[in-house]
């Protein structure tokens, strides 16, 4: 099993669609289920099980699926290291879920300018991990949200965004200015898989125990909201589908961008990004 192909089935895993796992890849969607046949070819079975609005897991896919991640994790750090070994160490930076942050876009144009022979990786990890697999993982630095547990990192603040409940346009608190957190009290809310960082799920369910289906990610959250009514809570300014709405809420702290990296970690290319993050993010 090549690595690539890989990588192509972790993708399909996450997304369950083959064509947003196209997009993901910046790929057509043919050769994609093309790679995918091959694999279920070489693996003796099916790996998905395929439906008109998108695909499952298969048992054997399950399996494939965590092996897959823990190959692709020891392949990058094996990467890096020889890398590193030879001199040429990039700067891999971890970016939190929803990679369309303007912000974002602003600071790879900055660092661009800034370092023109520094090679850049990117590292896109779902809302299980608010630190982007900078604690076992290949990143060296994180663009992402807080709160979350800080022992053994240093954060800087980048920006601070006010938050609001997401809700169907046609559920009847949409048409609200505003509201609180205890208006949404009988509401299901969205969790994350057990084991995810206790700060970051409580902060996402409004400070206290809730009830409701399990997501990994952005998209998912909004099919939660879209399918099942589901509370989901955003910062103000995404955009969103014309089925959804989103209203402030008063009474829920704001969500920090944040950069984050390894305490004591003195690469100096670390140094550089979160002073350019900062200068950029600050504008």
């Amino acid at each position: 099993m090549e690595l690539r192909t890989l990588r192509y089935f972790v993708a399909v895993a996450e997304e369950l669609h083959f064509g947003r796992a196209a997009t993901r890849l910046h790929m057509s969607q043919p050769p994609l289920s093309r790679a995918i046949k091959q694999l279920e070819a070489e693996a003796g079975t099916l790996l998905f099980a395929r439906s008109p609005t998108g695909v499952t897991l298969t048992s054997v896919g399950t399996v494939l699926l965590d092996e897959a991640r823990a190959l692709l994790d020891h392949a990058d750090r094996v990467r890096e290291r020889v890398r590193v070994a030879a001199g040429v160490a990039p700067l891999t930076v971890g970016i939190l879920g929803d990679g369309t942050d303007p912000g974002v876009t602003r600071l790879a144009a900055a660092y661009r300018r800034s370092h023109p022979g520094i090679d850049i990786r990117i590292r896109d990890t779902d809302l299980t991990d608010p630190t982007c697999g900078l604690r076992n993982g290949p990143v060296d630095i994180a663009l992402t949200r807080a709160p979350f547990d800080e022992t053994a990192l240093t954060v800087r603040t980048l920006r601070t965004d006010p938050v609001g409940v997401v809700l169907r346009a046609d559920d009847p608190l949409a048409r609200c200015d505003r509201l609180r957190l205890a208006e949404l009290s009988e509401r299901r809310w969205f969790q994350f898989p057990q084991g995810t960082d206790p700060i970051w799920q409580s902060y996402w369910n409004g400070g206290r125990p809730r009830e409701g289906p399990v997501v990994r990610a952005v998209h998912e959250c909004l099919q939660a909201v879209l399918w099942n009514g589901t509370v989901g809570l955003a910062p103000l300014g995404h955009d969103l589908p014309a089925e959804l709405a989103v209203v402030p809420l008063i009474d829920m702290a704001p969500s920090r961008v944040v950069a984050v990296w390894n305490e004591g970690d003195t690469n100096p290319l670390i140094r550089s990004f979160v002073e350019i993050a900062t200068a950029t993010y600050c504008h």
